[in-house]
């Protein structure tokens, strides 16, 4: 027995008389998310709007202060967006941190490798300049077609899936509450005007691939009650499952959440999508413990064939 038990081993939490209130409390989340994405849009990043690129190498590490020097001279060439941030390994290993990415926005009707040489000019002879890269709009415009037809076409792909390993019930079920998790945690990016790149389009990926886990953990034991409990009713089934399954569901969240929120203090270049994840898991987590199973009642009754049971019914 654990000498600290956080969560008790068996609950008895009525999932199925709350489900209202908890399909109210998502469709506000889809709500928020549809508003803001239709009046102020994504914070679209230097990947989806195109931009210059610039590595420069340093004979030495660059320290935090010498990176915010670059910034302020950077800044005072009044690009439109503008990311600095160092970067290690490869040619930046010796010494370490020596080499700084900058990525800038040019201003409207200036050419992108003007703006490349202003940098440099800005920057000095101090710097070897490793790689510069320009990215136009319409390569940067297919990258975000791009990005949204995958996360599409996952969501698509996860639900054929379940529909094919449980019942098409059950893909239904999935294909909403993992289309919904993707979209809320979309959302968020526009309600906060953070930045969506192709880091946004990864997490949202990596998202969709966790909160299907979830789902597929709790319709799996529906599955294995239905054949024990041949003669209870749905919503008995769906909240006997989902309490069975509630402590497994709570510690992997909580455990995941563990593992990315170092990420998010200490790493400052993954805070948004180290935080895109975190609101992701919570979010994940809440759907599919309330969700996902319930939207069950609403279809026709899985009806399937049931293998043998694996233990005594009960009536």
């Amino acid at each position: 027995m654990p000498l600290l038990r956080f969560l008790p081993e068996a609950t008895n939490i009525n999932f199925i008389g709350v489900r209202y209130y908890a399909f109210a409390f998502d469709g506000l989340l889809l709500l928020i998310s549809i508003v803001s994405i239709l009046w102020h849009g994504f914070n679209l990043g230097l990947d989806f709007t195109g931009g210059v690129e610039v590595e420069a190498k340093a004979p030495y590490s660059i320290s935090q202060s010498q990176i915010g020097a670059i910034r302020e001279q950077i800044t005072a060439l009044n690009f439109n967006d503008q990311v600095i941030q160092t970067v290690g390994g490869g040619p930046c290993a010796r010494p370490e941190g020596s080499c700084v990415m900058i990525r800038v926005q040019p201003r409207a009707n200036q050419d992108y490798n003007a703006a490349a040489q202003t940098i440099k000019n800005k920057l000095g002879t101090k710097y070897t300049y490793l790689n510069t890269q320009v990215i136009g709009a319409k390569v940067s415009g297919e990258l975000l077609h791009a990005g949204i037809y995958a996360a599409i076409a996952a969501v698509i792909c996860i639900s054929l899936w379940v529909a094919f390993r449980f019942e098409w019930q059950y893909g239904a079920a999935a294909a909403f509450a993992t289309g919904h998790d993707v979209f809320v945690t979309a959302g968020l990016f526009s309600v906060l005007h953070l930045d969506f790149t192709l880091t946004s389009i990864a997490a949202l990926l990596t998202l969709a691939g966790y909160s299907i886990n979830d789902t597929v953990v709790v319709f799996d034991r529906l599955r294995e009650n239905r054949r024990k409990y041949k003669r209870m009713p749905l919503a008995e089934l769906i909240n006997l499952s989902t309490n069975q399954m509630l402590t497994r569901t709570i510690l992997t969240s909580v455990a995941t959440a563990l593992s990315i929120i170092p990420l998010y203090f200490f790493v400052p270049a993954l805070m948004e999508f180290t935080g895109a994840i975190l609101f992701g898991i919570v979010v994940g987590t809440f759907s599919s413990t309330y969700v996902a199973a319930a939207l069950l009642l609403y279809l026709p009754k899985p009806a399937g064939p049931i293998e043998t049971p694996v233990a005594a019914e009960t009536s």
